[in-house]
């Protein structure tokens, strides 16, 4: 046991895929940051299979995609709106208009990799059970009686958060009213046999399939009866075995699960995502069912729209309530994902109400423009932050637009705010230690300039010098003396 506390600028608590992008969100701007994981090996089960457009965004901005697309596998957007199969809308707004498939324990294992790279310390088998705050920062308590002192502590720590529930932030919503098992197992039968049957089964069953993995192991997804009383006790193979025969008329002969596991449909989100100096991100500040495949890439997104924020707070420079901004901006997000895949949940249900509106919503999206509109909803591309300018641009991201001399999100790899500059004559001189003045063209823009934050959203179009200078101050405070 230390006696006197080890003092970081913020301590992360959680080693998932949000904790570890906004680690290195910190490192870009020289954070001394250390991230706490509670398990002591990486968990083989494998929860998410991709990356949604987003994402990959995300990754491309910071010049950390090219190892996701190197080992991932790129699909069609269409059909990820609760299953319902539709061809990939046009026009999407993103230069990545693809669902990257990839397994979640490579993801994790590709963004340990980049926070290492970048200077994160990750600490594994370490449990947090206290924490106590004052106007200086706050005291982490571990389960060997290590103390931790930090500017700032941040819960990337799931949806049974630890730090949540040591704040007493309430987590309010629906419990969940269905449980799924999940697991990775070979059959005993013909793959032809699985095929056919799986088919027939999905008419109905939609939280239903058995997808191959090669080497004769299948991801394995049946509905479960009822609910566990204790959902982080796994499920037995013979659950397994007892759900399939119920569901599909067979178990198929599974055998040598390799893991197995449980997940419910619970729809929950923190009322507050900032106590003081302790805030939270990720399933620890939301849970939904997983329809759409929302939740990895929502955390992610709580972590990119955190990151620079929160840095800019340690640096000294963020203007008042800039922090703030964080669950202003990202609570009605996660409201909005939690609300549409509840509702795809409603929509693959086999009752016949609900399938009565699914068949209704199949001709609807028979139109490109609804297509497009729930497409996006799970590609979280057609956000728009309310910043209180009626511009349609400002509040939105900036997709990786062509330029000129380069393309944009080559030139976001620092994590700066960027002003695009088609005319030359504007100046971000004040400023120039924040943010990166870019003299280029580009035939997708069409206004004279673009201000950006780091994370790519828009704050600010036209080419006014004193309107920029305000805006500027706005999101980068005061200039520089």
């Amino acid at each position: 046991m230390t006696s006197v506390p080890s003092r970081h600028d913020v301590v992360i608590v959680g080693g998932g895929p949000t904790g570890l992008v906004l680690a290195a969100e910190l490192r870009l701007h020289g954070v001394d940051v250390l991230v706490l994981e509670r398990d002591a090996e990486p968990t083989p089960v494998v929860r998410s299979l991709g990356l949604h457009a987003r994402s990959a965004e995300v990754f491309d901005q910071r010049g950390m995609l090219e190892p996701f697309l190197a080992h991932g596998t790129r699909h069609p957007v269409g059909g990820f709106f609760a299953g319902i199969t539709r061809p990939s809308p046009t026009g999407l707004d993103t230069a990545h208009a693809y669902v990257l498939g990839i397994p979640q324990t490579l993801t994790d294992r590709l963004l340990t990799e980049h926070a290492v790279a970048v200077g994160v310390d990750i600490r594994r088998g370490q449990e947090l059970v206290g924490l106590d705050q004052d106007d200086d920062g706050v005291t982490a308590e571990l389960a060997d009686g290590t103390r931790l002192r930090s500017r700032f502590l941040v819960g990337c720590d799931g949806g049974r958060s630890t730090v949540r529930t040591l704040l007493g932030v309430a987590f309010p919503g629906e419990p969940s009213r269905a449980e799924t098992l999940l697991g990775e197992m070979e059959v005993g039968v013909a793959p032809d046999t699985v095929a056919t049957v799986v088919a027939e089964v999905r008419r109905t069953h939609l939280r239903f399939g058995l997808g191959p993995l090669g080497d004769g192991l299948y991801r394995v997804l049946v509905p479960a009866d009822g609910l566990a009383e204790d959902r982080r006790t796994p499920p037995t193979l013979e659950e397994f075995r007892r759900q399939l025969q119920a569901v599909a008329g067979t178990d198929f002969g599974v055998h040598s699960p390799r893991w197995l596991s449980r997940f419910g449909d619970a729809t929950r989100q923190a009322e507050r995502y900032r106590v003081g100096q302790v805030l939270l991100a990720g399933d620890a500040a939301h849970i939904h069912p997983p329809a759409g495949g929302q939740g990895l890439n929502l955390g992610v997104q709580d972590a990119f729209n955190l990151g620079w924020k929160l840095a800019a707070e340690l640096a000294g420079w963020a203007p008042e309530g800039l922090l703030d901004t964080y669950h202003d901006e990202r609570h009605p997000v996660a409201a909005e994902v939690l609300s549409n895949a509840r509702a795809q949940m409603e929509l693959m249900s086999p009752e016949p109400g609900p399938q009565a509106v699914r068949r209704l919503l199949v001709e609807l999206m028979e139109f490109d423009d609804v297509n497009r509109h729930l497409v996006e909803k799970i590609l979280a591309i057609g956000i728009r932050y309310d910043l209180g300018d009626p511009h349609p641009l400002v509040g939105r991201r900036l997709r990786d637009v062509a330029l000129r001399w380069d393309r944009l999100y080559s030139l976001m790899h620092c994590g700066r705010g960027l002003l695009l500059d088609q005319t030359g004559r504007l100046s971000v001189t004040d400023w120039r230690d924040r943010v990166d003045h870019v003299v280029d063209t580009s035939d997708e823009v069409a206004e004279p300039a673009v201000l950006l934050r780091p994370d790519g959203h828009v704050v600010w179009v036209g080419d006014d010098q004193q309107e920029l200078d305000e805006r500027l101050a706005r999101w980068f405070g005061l200039r520089q003396r």
